[in-house]
């Protein structure tokens, strides 16, 4: 962890300790402001929130939310919710896979992509659905996603 990394979890820190269950909020506003919550922060966070270590850690690996990497400078999300499984997302997930060969919480070496799963994009209607960083994109199919990875 960087120098500046830990100031800016400091600052996180003090800015929302008071709160009443202030572990997420802490989590959430490391997350926006740095990308991923760093493994080296889980001590620093525990110490300073009263809480055991397998406390946060339990709480980062519970929720899907958030990283322990560092995203890549775009982030995939496929819908894996029934709707998009009943479209055919199973195949247009393999497709993305492959294509990116990446799976599931990883990053390419490049830091370009990163694919992440996501169990309902609320766009049901258009199923399959993914969202690049916060577009979302309803009816891919393998040929659309090769467009739309075009287009980035």
């Amino acid at each position: 962890m960087t120098t500046t990394n830990q100031e800016q979890i400091i600052t996180i820190i003090n800015e929302l300790k008071h709160q009443d269950g202030a572990l997420l909020p802490v989590l959430h506003k490391i997350q926006d402001t740095l990308g991923y919550v760093p493994p080296e922060a889980i001590p620093l966070i525990a110490s300073e929130l009263n809480l055991s270590r397998a406390d946060v850690h339990g709480v980062i690996s519970f929720y899907h939310y958030f990283r322990d990497t560092p995203a890549g400078k775009h982030t995939i999300h496929v819908c894996r919710a029934e709707s998009c499984q009943a479209m055919n997302s199973t195949a247009l997930e393999q497709h993305i896979k492959q294509t990116l060969n990446l799976d599931y919480h990883q990053t390419s070496t490049d830091q370009r992509y990163s694919l992440e799963p996501v169990y309902c994009l609320g766009n049901c209607a258009c199923s399959p659905a993914i969202m690049i960083n916060q577009e979302v994109y309803g009816r891919v199919t393998p040929e659309r996603f090769d467009e739309i990875l075009q287009e980035l």
